[in-house]
């Protein structure tokens, strides 16, 4: 697992500095960015999503509105993926 030194745990970030230190986009749940090899992802549960811990376990909705996700789609294969690269 790799860390960006500019961000520390429980350090608060906003969506600019996200987007800034990750060179990410600024918008969405799942935020890919090739120049730094990284899946930002974002938990709001303001949202239709129920993410949630289960112990050491976080268990994150992934793209998609309606029905099942598909391990396939879009960042939800680059998460799904993650651990194998």
């Amino acid at each position: 697992m790799s860390f960006n030194p500019r961000v520390k745990v429980g350090q608060i970030i906003n969506n600019n500095e996200i987007a800034d230190i990750f060179k990410c986009s600024n918008q969405g749940g799942m935020r890919r960015a090739h120049a730094t090899n990284t899946l930002v992802i974002i938990s709001d549960h303001t949202k239709l999503y129920d993410d949630h811990w289960e112990g050491d376990i976080f268990h994150y909705t992934g793209m998609g509105k309606k029905g099942d996700q598909s391990l396939t789609f879009a960042q939800n294969k680059t998460l799904a993926e993650s651990n194998t690269k």
